[in-house]
């Protein structure tokens, strides 16, 4: 069978989560070179030393990372490039949500730390990745010179009804803003640049919150959307993987949801 993904990749938020999975499944899927950051090394540590176990042949390098730091993450996507020698697919995947408090009750410290991580960080990350993919060869128009991928969300679609989430909703369709801007200004030099939007999936602290509150809102709207369950962590690696490969070489720009069909109420 032939890989779906290749070359080098360059994974934010790889601890743990989305992150975790995505690199699971491009080792899986054939990539060869693993470029794995976060800002918890001891939990990054433990994933890598787990996917290298499962996948032996993959080269893995791990960087611990606070996207909130421009020179830190400047220097995490030079030494990606200069241990493996090309930076092909880029995964903006960090972030963090909120405490779910309406506006009026949210101090500025919140809001500006989830601005930080949730937007400028994923600016930060694909500013750098667009340096070095602009100076790469130009592998043809199903590779190109790079694909980036942007953790968004659906509270990037739509805002939160059961939950207040303006921050991190504010975030997410800056996210989206950002992967239609620099998608139509270097899609010309051939570096596709689009957005995941998960639903809700099925994290450990998700699970948790729900089987804590069975009145939670979580536990109304998952009992509202379409397909009636969580996503799982797999499901989003794979649309993931999918965006990273050449099946959606046409796509640019785009925001795909995977959200069960909960936007589509």
């Amino acid at each position: 069978m032939a890989a779906l993904v290749k070359g080098t990749a360059f994974i934010t938020g790889a601890a743990s989560g989305i992150g975790r999975y995505t690199a699971l499944a491009f080792a899986r899927h054939g990539i060869s070179n693993l470029a794995l950051a976060d800002v918890n090394l001891g939990a990054l540590e433990t994933s890598s030393n787990e996917l290298q176990a499962q996948f032996p042949h993959v080269k893995v390098l791990i960087l611990q990372l606070d996207v909130q730091n421009g020179d830190d993450v400047r220097a995490a996507v030079a030494r990606t490039v200069s241990q493996f020698g090309r930076l092909d697919i880029a995964v903006n995947n960090a972030g963090i949500g909120g405490s779910g408090n309406p506006t009026h009750e949210v101090e500025e410290e919140e809001w500006r730390r989830i601005i930080n991580i949730d937007l400028d960080g994923v600016w930060r990350c694909q500013k750098e990745e667009i340096c070095v993919m602009r100076n790469q060869d130009d592998l043809g128009p199903r590779d190109g010179r790079g694909r980036i991928i942007n953790t968004a969300s659906m509270y990037g679609i739509v805002a939160g009804a059961t939950l207040a989430q303006t921050a991190y909703s504010a975030a997410k369709h800056g996210v989206i803003g950002l992967t239609k801007g620099d998608g139509n200004t270097y899609g010309p030099e051939n570096i596709r640049i689009n957005a995941i939007c998960p639903g809700y999936v099925a994290t450990p602290l998700l699970l948790n919150n729900m089987s804590l509150d069975p009145d939670s809102p979580l536990n109304k709207d998952i009992a509202r959307t379409p397909l009636r369950r969580l996503c799982t962590m797999e499901e989003i690696a794979d649309s993931i993987t999918f965006l990273a490969s050449p099946m959606s070489s046409f796509m640019q720009g785009a925001a795909l949801l995977v959200d069960g069909g909960f936007t589509t109420q």
